[in-house]
Formats: structure tokens, C-alpha cells, sequence
């Protein structure tokens, strides 16, 4: 090709020759959310049978592990349940303290950012 074509030849690309263009996207960076433990206190009412029974029925615990749970529980004074987002460990929180206000035990269960 001699120069005089490489002068003549047009543009099949559209552009108007000006220069190129940098499409630049922007990602949203999604950030993990905070996990909360939620934990029972102990308290010399609540039976250990009922114990057990919230941490198998609000915290899907087998049988087994909330035993050793409740024995922390009551031997340390505090024990984890869970570890879960805001929401969640929120919720499970209202649930094990409106049962326990229900059966009438001072059961306490709290969360605390991990």
C-alpha cells in the first residue's frame, strides 16, 4: 500500500477520528456485614432441662452440643449460641427471652459484635 492510499482510505469504524474513548465501569464494592454473637447468662433459676431445649429449638443445636453449651453456660457463667448478622442475632435474641418470659425463667440472652 503506498502512502497515498494509506491517506485516502476512511474510516469503517465510525469514529469521527477525534481519538478513542475509555468506557471505564464503576464496581460497588459490597462489604461483608458485622456478625454478632449472641450469648445466654446464667442465672440460678432456669432449669438446665429448658436451656437445652431453647438452644435445640432457636439455635438448631443437636442434642449433645447444647449440653456441653449449657454446662459452659452454667459453669463460666456465659456461653455462645451463634454467630450471626445484626437481624438475625437481633431476632434470636427476642425469641429466647419472650419463651423463657413465657415459662416464666430469668433466662438472659444478649449479642455482642464479634
Amino acid at each position: 500500500m503506498s502512502r497515498d492510499d494509506q491517506d485516502n482510505r476512511s474510516d469503517d469504524d465510525g469514529s469521527d477520528g477525534t481519538g478513542t474513548g475509555i468506557v471505564t465501569r464503576t464496581r460497588t464494592k459490597t462489604k461483608k456485614p458485622s456478625l454478632y454473637k449472641v450469648l445466654l447468662l446464667n442465672d440460678d433459676y432456669t432449669p438446665m432441662d429448658f436451656v437445652v431445649y431453647v438452644l435445640e429449638r432457636f439455635f438448631n443445636k443437636p442434642r449433645e452440643e447444647a449440653t456441653r453449651i449449657m454446662l459452659h453456660v452454667h459453669q463460666k457463667g456465659v456461653g455462645m449460641c451463634g454467630i450471626y448478622t445484626y437481624e438475625i442475632a437481633e431476632t434470636k435474641v427476642a425469641q429466647v427471652m419472650n419463651f423463657a418470659r413465657q415459662h416464666q425463667h430469668p433466662l438472659q440472652c444478649t449479642m455482642e459484635k464479634e
